[in-house]
């Protein structure tokens, strides 16, 4: 499968022009629905601690409290694994952050729906779903601010070619001769060279 063409912004088009058009303010649902983990989290832990309180007692509670976290920070798989799901979260909302810093959105304000973070050894890896008048290009074209914006040592941009909507953003945090030779060649650093497709794409 090749590459599908790809249009790039144009660079007569001062970046001043572009920000006109101001990102648009979501509405509480999608608020909401991003915020979704932090609502959860506050909300079960209320839940969970007054019922705990209501059936045990407050001593019991803040014990059990006290023995849960010291587990938590003492043993490191279970430390790892928080520090890592908590990334997928914060990820998620950096990378909204550096579509509105980038202009990433469409000319009704709408930037991509990130739908899926996931932790991978070099970092995390987002999969975004681009609206009309969005695509791999706006990304390719904001690497650095992207990066920026999820405090990372870079970003590889990687688009679908058999659904040209579904980008793949994948935030490296940390590098090494196992996890670079992984992105050799994938990178995009001029945006005249295009997104790169995924590596098992480019043999078919």
């Amino acid at each position: 499968m090749i590459p599908a063409p790809h249009r790039y912004r144009d660079p007569r088009v001062p970046t001043d022009l572009r920000r006109l058009i101001p990102p648009a303010i979501p509405n509480p649902l999608v608020v909401a629905w991003r915020w979704r983990y932090e609502i959860t989290l506050v909300a079960g832990l209320t839940a969970g601690l007054t019922a705990a309180i209501l059936s045990f007692g407050t001593v019991p509670t803040i014990a059990a409290v006290i023995v849960i976290t010291l587990t938590i920070l003492c043993w490191p798989m279970a430390r790892r694994l928080a520090v890592d799901h908590a990334w997928c979260i914060i990820t998620a909302h950096r990378v909204r952050v550096g579509c509105v810093e980038g202009l990433i959105y469409s000319s009704r304000g709408k930037i991509p729906i990130v739908l899926w973070t996931s932790h991978q050894a070099f970092g995390e890896r987002v999969l975004l779903y681009c609206r009309a008048g969005t695509s791999a290009d706006d990304f390719v074209s904001a690497r650095t601010i992207l990066a920026t914006a999820c405090w990372a040592q870079d970003v590889a941009i990687f688009v679908d070619t058999r659904r040209t909507q579904m980008v793949t953003i994948d935030i490296i945090r940390r590098s090494g001769s196992d996890l670079t030779s992984e992105f050799d060649g994938h990178r995009s650093p001029d945006p005249s060279s295009g997104p790169p497709v995924w590596p098992g794409d480019q043999d078919m």
